[in-house]
C-alpha cells in the first residue's frame, strides 16, 4: 500500500484490506452456518407429531439463521487472527490506525445490530407463546388430567365416565388441554415428539394444550430429576383414528388406578 492510499484509508478502518478480508469471510460463512446449522438442528429434533412440534421446529429454524451472521462474523475473526501476520521481536506492535473501538459509527451498527436480534428474539418467542397458548381457548378441546407420582404417569379422562389409564390415548387432529399436577414431588410433563413440556407441582394445576397431527406411539418422559428412578419415570402417548380410539375406551370400563386425581382435581 502506497503512502497516499495510507492517507486516504487512515480514520476510515472500513477501507482496510484486513477488514475487507474479515467481510468477504464473514459473508462467506454466514449462509453456510445458517444452512447446516439449521439442517443439524432439525435433524437432531424428533419428527412433528403436533401443531406445537411444528411451531417449535419453525421456532428454531429462525432462531438458527439469525444467529448465523453472529456465528459467521466471530468465527471470521478468528479465521483472520490465525491466518494473518505476526508481530515478531521485542518491542509492541505499532498501534492500529483504524482502531474500531474509537468509532462512531462502528459503535452504532454494533448497538442497532444486536438490538434487533433481541428484539426480533423476543417477538418471535411471544408469538410462538401466543400459539401453543391459544389451543388453552379453544371450546372444541377435550380435557385431560395428568397425574404425576414417583415414578409414573397416569390419566383421567373426565368425559368418559371415569377412566383412567397409565398410557394416554389421544384423536388424531382433536384439540386437547392437559391439566397436570403431583401427587409427591416436583415433575415435569414432557411429549417428546409433540413438543409439550410443562411442569407437574404437588397440589398445584398447570395447564397445557396440543393437537396431535401422526397417527402412532411416541415417548412421554419427566423431565425434572424427582428421585432415585427418575430415569425410569416415562410410558406412552398413543395416536389413534376416532374410531379405535372409542373401541379403545368402550374395552376400559371404569378402570381405576392406584394414582386417583386428588381432591379438587380439574374435571
Amino acid at each position: 500500500m502506497t503512502q497516499l492510499d495510507n492517507n486516504e484509508t487512515k480514520g476510515k478502518w472500513w477501507k482496510r484490506g484486513d477488514v475487507r478480508k474479515v467481510a468477504i469471510i464473514w459473508v462467506v460463512l454466514t449462509p453456510l452456518i445458517g444452512y447446516f446449522g439449521s439442517t443439524y438442528q432439525l435433524n437432531a429434533m424428533p419428527d412433528a407429531a403436533s401443531t406445537n412440534m411444528e411451531n417449535v421446529r419453525n421456532l428454531m429454524f429462525l432462531f438458527t439463521w439469525a444467529a448465523a451472521p453472529v456465528a459467521a462474523f466471530v468465527f471470521a475473526l478468528a479465521v483472520h487472527a490465525l491466518t494473518s501476520k505476526r508481530h515478531y521481536g521485542e518491542q509492541p506492535p505499532v498501534e492500529a490506525d483504524h482502531q474500531i473501538n474509537n468509532s462512531p459509527r462502528a459503535n452504532s451498527v454494533w448497538i442497532v445490530t444486536s438490538a434487533a436480534l433481541c428484539l426480533f428474539a423476543l417477538v418471535a418467542g411471544f408469538v410462538a407463546l401466543q400459539k401453543d397458548d391459544k389451543g388453552l381457548l379453544d371450546k372444541n378441546a377435550t380435557v385431560v388430567n395428568v397425574v404425576g407420582q414417583q415414578w409414573a404417569w397416569n390419566y383421567d379422562y373426565p368425559d368418559s365416565n371415569g377412566v383412567r389409564s397409565d398410557e394416554l390415548h389421544l384423536v388424531i387432529h382433536h384439540p386437547y388441554i392437559f391439566h397436570v399436577t403431583s401427587k409427591d414431588v416436583k415433575h415435569s410433563f414432557w411429549l417428546v415428539q409433540m413438543g409439550v413440556k410443562i411442569d407437574a407441582n404437588p397440589g398445584v394445576f398447570t395447564e397445557t394444550s396440543v393437537t396431535p397431527t401422526r397417527l402412532g406411539t411416541f415417548d412421554i418422559r419427566c423431565a425434572e430429576l424427582c428421585g432415585l428412578l427418575h430415569a425410569y419415570m416415562q410410558n406412552k402417548v398413543i395416536v389413534q383414528s376416532q374410531g379405535d380410539y372409542d373401541a379403545w375406551l368402550a374395552k376400559q370400563g371404569n378402570t381405576v388406578l392406584d394414582a386417583t386425581i386428588p381432591e379438587g382435581g380439574k374435571a
